[in-house]
């Protein structure tokens, strides 16, 4: 992938790495990724095939799950073993916090995961972190899962934290896919203000190559499976476009999530949906980067 890339000496590590939004943020304002972590198989070949030829040290260190800078199960990783980085960044597992998942918060197992990105900042220290997630963990359980994963960070860690809910609708992008965002540091006199919010880049007409679509900004990109329909009240996926009944492709799908047109997809059209459905806004967490960059050469 060709990117016009800012320079900067910090390094960062991609937890719950999926295909890689956050490393593309992270990259594009000049960070660099020493250590990335997925688990999913089909998420983990669409990585490596967009990741490798950018970055081969990632894949190619050791053959080992524990030494790999590409590893799979977070929780088998010795959190020593990791390098050392300056900001830690996760989309961490949003079905225990979703509307659409079980609702049982850090009850849930794959809730606990949260904990090893606790263990990772107690162990590493880094110097900033950068979590996004769904914005029903905010109120999940009257606030009380929000609040528990506040208090540890920053009573039990010593880190800050700033948060909000950011849509990508504000950073650009046609949906509007509003994310619970929370930023910290070790640091806790360095000072962080969000970024500002930016008009719309592009519409979904310029998503579907400057056809009629129906709406301006689009429905929030979900993890699909069969898709929707146009009728179906939770459709997320199907539009008219000049007078017909269109779905999403991932061509479309990648673009309303900001990913770069040379990005590829080694999987099937199926998987492609789920991965993005999954991913980040780009375009949204590279505000949010580029500002925590700038901070932290300020600090």
């Amino acid at each position: 992938m060709n990117h016009k890339v800012k320079k900067s000496n910090y390094t960062f590590i991609d937890l719950f790495a999926g295909i890689g939004g956050f490393h593309i943020a992270f990259h594009n304002v000049g960070a660099k990724c020493v250590f990335a972590c997925e688990i999913n198989p089909h998420a983990r070949k669409t990585y490596q095939h967009n990741f490798e030829k950018m970055q081969p040290e990632l894949f190619t260190s050791s053959t080992t799950d524990e030494q790999c800078r590409f590893a799979k199960d977070i929780t088998g990783i010795d959190k020593e073993d990791i390098p050392d980085f300056d900001i830690l960044t996760a989309g961490f597992p949003c079905q225990p916090f979703s509307q659409a998942g079980l609702k049982k918060g850090l009850n849930d197992t794959r809730g606990t995961l949260f904990y090893d990105i606790v263990e990772i900042l107690k162990v590493k220290q880094p110097k900033a972190y950068f979590l996004e997630n769904v914005r029903h963990l905010y109120k999940h359980d009257n606030g009380k899962t929000f609040e528990t994963i506040k208090k540890i960070i920053t009573e039990e860690l010593g880190y800050s934290m700033f948060h909000t809910i950011v849509k990508a609708s504000d950073h650009g992008l046609p949906q509007h896919r509003p994310r619970l965002f929370m930023i910290g540091f070790n640091d806790k006199k360095i000072p962080f203000q969000f970024p500002d919010k930016r008009g719309l880049k592009y519409t979904m007409s310029d998503i579907f190559n400057g056809a009629s679509v129906n709406k301006e900004i689009g429905y929030t990109l979900r993890v699909g499976g069969r898709g929707s329909g146009i009728t179906d009240r939770r459709n997320w996926d199907s539009y008219i476009v000049d007078g017909k009944v269109t779905q999403i492709t991932p061509k479309e799908g990648k673009r309303m999530q900001g990913f770069p047109a040379d990005f590829e997809f080694p999987v099937s059209d199926n998987q492609a949906m789920k991965q993005l459905g999954n991913s980040v806004a780009i375009p949204a967490i590279q505000d949010y980067a580029e500002k925590i960059i700038e901070v932290l050469d300020n600090a």
